[in-house]
């Protein structure tokens, strides 16, 4: 039998992805499927994180831009972010496996605060662990947070699910003719504003050498061909621009 090419991986999930064909919200039956993959991931050893957004409820950006202060809608996006964790971790319980979700906010009732070595010890202990609440300061995004916590865990693989198949030149959805990119650097990702995550996300992973990969997260057990080595999707690693 094959063995996984990774150990530990961090999962980032757009909340998008969690409504489905719906408007917005939660679809129960996406969640499910994507709970099936993440216990699939455990089952073959491999120690999982997961970072949900919260697009699918709210965006503070977009809120701001309808006269909603700033700060006070990034809090209301992180607490959005809080409640699709709720729902994936039900969701995962139900098929047997442990599951954690830890924020950065205090909301003790209901979820851990996220303390680095304890988290790191819910996955040794083979918990999946949702970090919630993005990285608890209003004008960072949910990508971000997600580099972050990829770094802290020491996760050999940072991966962005998404509605396309990689990184393109611009949207494949409205644009056919756009470049697809297998393999590129952070920096050229950065110099030529490919949108793959924010700067502050991209730049953290480049300083930490955190490997990215994009993939389509609607591909039916494409997570579970990547974590055994296929190469699905796009790879961004550190290193020098061409």
């Amino acid at each position: 039998m094959n063995l996984p090419k990774y150990s530990r991986i961090l999962l980032k999930l757009s909340g998008e992805a969690l409504m489905g064909d719906q408007g917005g919200g939660i679809d129960r039956t996406v969640v499910l499927r994507l709970a099936e993959e993440i216990v699939e991931l455990r089952r073959l050893g491999i120690e999982t994180g997961l970072v949900i957004g919260g697009g699918n409820i709210i965006r503070g950006s977009e809120g701001a831009a309808e006269g909603l202060d700033r700060v006070n809608g990034d809090y209301m996006g992180m607490l959005a972010t809080v409640l699709n964790a709720l729902a994936m971790q039900d969701a995962i319980e139900k098929l047997g496996q442990p599951v954690r979700v830890m924020s950065a906010l205090r909301i003790n009732q209901i979820c851990e605060d996220f303390i680095q070595r304890r988290a790191v010890r819910h996955l040794e202990k083979g918990r999946v662990v949702i970090f919630a609440a993005g990285t608890g300061n209003p004008f960072f995004t949910t990508d971000s947070a997600a580099s972050l916590r990829a770094i802290e865990i020491g996760a050999e693989l940072l991966i962005k699910a998404t509605k396309v198949d990689g990184v393109y030149s611009a949207d494949p959805l409205k644009y056919p003719d756009a470049r697809f990119y297998a393999r590129l650097t952070y920096d050229e990702a950065l110099d030529q504003r490919l949108n793959v995550m924010d700067a502050t996300a991209l730049v953290l992973c480049r300083d930490h050498s955190m490997p990215l990969r994009v993939m389509n997260i609607f591909q039916s057990g494409a997570i579970i061909r990547l974590a055994m080595g296929e190469e699905i999707g796009s790879l961004i690693e550190s290193g020098k621009s061409k």
